[in-house]
């Protein structure tokens, strides 16, 4: 007979319940995945509104600003969408998980996980790395410890594996669409204006210590005569820099000279300047050069701005792709945009005008729902009209109460 009496409250069998919520566990994520792949092919994306969303999203000011980084590769200047518009182009593209996941974490190293998946596709694409507790200073590496500098460091490496996973999946002709319509809209909204270069070196300094000096060395003009396409540049190299697609060096003089260093001119022993010092007497003669292409470049903003029929914008665009090989990349990217954009502008009012004299009288068959076809159409082209939206829309207003009477 048995005398021992069992406790109650005694261990148990831990290691069969750890397999059983580890169990628990996979079927519940098992369960996450085929309610993703039952909706996505219930609620199927439709490409043609996916697409317009994005472009609408890319009318935004905010998110044209930083939807753009470049970075110096090989003595080239590489442009491409950053993380902000891979993340706008998945959320309105629809049916698209994506994320960064912290796998494990051991002696002073992170192992981490970006991915994409477009559930609707199937379509994976996922990118494992290890990420050191380092940080880069001017004393050399640095170990961190605290837990928000080791998200922060996370978080900081795993975006750009984040954006490359997404760009895999979305397809590359939607991606390409999205970074020109972001590039028209910066275009037509850049402001040049002192408060905003202000603004600008400002940031520059504040977060990556780089002075006016650096900065108007690079576009090799002072800082008050900087032209649109070249402070859309430097925006690029902001969201690239704090991408952490490039540093600093990459883009400016780490010494902050003067773009324009001034040297005393001696003379020789004969009284004579030495042959080396015709550059600074060329100086008025790259000036003059530099003015002829100021006055063409103002010139051609005026006739793009001028253009009052479709055929003359295709005239434009015909003479500046002649220009192209003689154009600074940035010059001919702004005066393409500026062009594309006039030509939305002129389709969407010839688009309106003639639904206007096609409109029947008040009272006539189909007058109602022609005017109602009117109004939706105006404020699909609403982005392309700009202040002359509200001319029309006021337009309208004024003649609704005779078209659609209750």
């Amino acid at each position: 007979m048995n005398s021992q009496v069992t406790n109650p409250f005694g261990s148990r069998n831990e290691k069969g319940q750890s397999g059983g919520v580890l169990a628990v566990e996979q079927e519940r994520a098992i369960q996450e995945v085929q309610a993703a792949l039952i909706i996505a092919k219930r609620f199927p994306r439709d490409p043609i509104a996916a697409m317009d969303k994005i472009l609408q999203a890319c009318t935004r000011e905010t998110l044209a600003d930083s939807a753009l980084y470049s970075y110096s590769r090989g003595g080239t200047e590489i442009t491409g969408p950053s993380i902000r518009l891979a993340e706008a182009l998945a959320q309105n593209w629809g049916n698209i998980q994506f994320g960064i996941r912290e796998l494990e974490q051991r002696n002073g190293v992170s192992v981490v996980e970006a991915f994409a998946w477009d559930v609707e596709t199937n379509t994976r694409q996922v990118k494992t790395f290890a990420v050191p507790h380092v940080r880069d200073t001017k004393k050399g590496k640095k170990l961190i410890t605290e837990a928000r500098d080791i998200y922060e460091i996370v978080a900081n490496q795993g975006s750009r594996r984040l954006r490359a996973c997404i760009l895999g999946v979305i397809p590359g002709d939607v991606t390409e669409a999205a970074v020109r319509q972001c590039e028209i809209t910066q275009s037509s909204t850049v402001d040049v204006s002192a408060d905003s270069i202000k603004k600008l070196l400002s940031t520059f300094l504040s977060e990556f210590g780089v002075t006016q000096a650096q900065i108007e060395k690079r576009i090799q003009r002072r800082i008050e005569s900087i032209r649109p396409a070249q402070f859309l540049q430097l925006r690029k190299i902001y969201q690239s820099l704090r991408d952490g697609m490039s540093g600093t060096e990459d883009w400016f003089d780490v010494d902050g000279t003067p773009s324009v260093p001034v040297t005393a001119i001696q003379p020789d022993n004969n009284g004579t300047i030495p042959e080396e010092k015709e550059e600074g007497k060329n100086a008025d003669d790259k000036d003059d050069k530099k003015d002829q292409s100021d006055d063409w470049y103002s010139v051609f903003i005026r006739r793009i701005s001028a253009a009052s029929a479709i055929s003359e914008t295709s005239a434009l665009r015909q003479e500046l792709e002649a220009q192209k090989l003689s154009l600074d990349i940035n010059l001919y990217s702004e005066l393409k945009g500026k062009i594309t954009k006039q030509q939305f502008r002129l389709g969407a009012v010839e688009r309106i005008e003639k639904m206007l004299k096609e409109l029947p009288q008040p009272g006539e068959p189909e007058a109602a729902s022609k005017f109602v076809s009117l109004e939706k159409a105006l404020n699909a082209v609403k982005v392309h009209l700009g202040e002359l939206y509200e001319d029309y829309s006021i337009r309208l207003t004024d003649m609704k109460p005779e078209y659609l009477t209750a």
